[in-house]
């Protein structure tokens, strides 16, 4: 299965999307990791378009056809962004299961985005107002939506594992 998680920076999904791939021992590809990676290499230093999006794709579809659960953590603002991942599921002949993680507490969300800490090396975090001004387009398709406002992690797990359940 793959099981693809989407929102904007500071909502909860890289944390929520970590725990899920601990507790069901799933291949984890984290969209801020890759793309700084290539950074880093400064082969592509500042637009590095959709490349890292594309070397998950890949990544992905090589892990689902060996048999493995994968977990993409990516921002996903975008339709085309979502299809090609729906895309990898099909071509690996896998479900394949969107997550969309809201904080709609924008409090709390603004807290999260302010207090946070990078955990990728020399990836420079966005601030509220560039989160706030990122395009993020309408969901077009049914998916799973989780709010982690006021929620333990541990709660949004039990709630997406009882969604990943139904979907087995």
């Amino acid at each position: 299965m793959l099981i693809v998680f989407s929102g904007l920076p500071g909502v909860g999904k890289s944390t929520l999307a970590k725990a899920l791939a601990k507790k069901t021992s799933a291949i984890y590809l984290r969209i801020d990791s890759v793309e700084q990676a290539i950074r880093s290499a400064k082969v592509l230093r500042d637009d590095i378009g959709i490349s890292g999006y594309a070397a998950c794709y890949a990544l992905a579809k090589d892990n689902l056809l060996l048999g493995q659960m994968v977990i993409a953590d990516c921002v996903n603002p975008v339709s085309w962004s979502r299809d090609a991942w729906m895309r990898v599921a099909t071509e690996a002949e896998v479900p394949g299961l969107e997550v969309e993680i809201v904080c709609s507490d924008l409090v709390e969300h603004r807290r999260r985005v302010e207090t946070r800490k990078v955990d990728v090396p020399e990836l420079t975090l966005p601030d509220w107002a560039a989160i706030m001004s990122k395009e993020y387009q309408p969901w077009q398709r049914a998916r799973i939506v989780i709010d982690t406002a006021g929620k333990e992690i541990a709660c949004c797990v039990d709630e997406l594992l009882a969604h990943i359940h139904v979907c087995e």
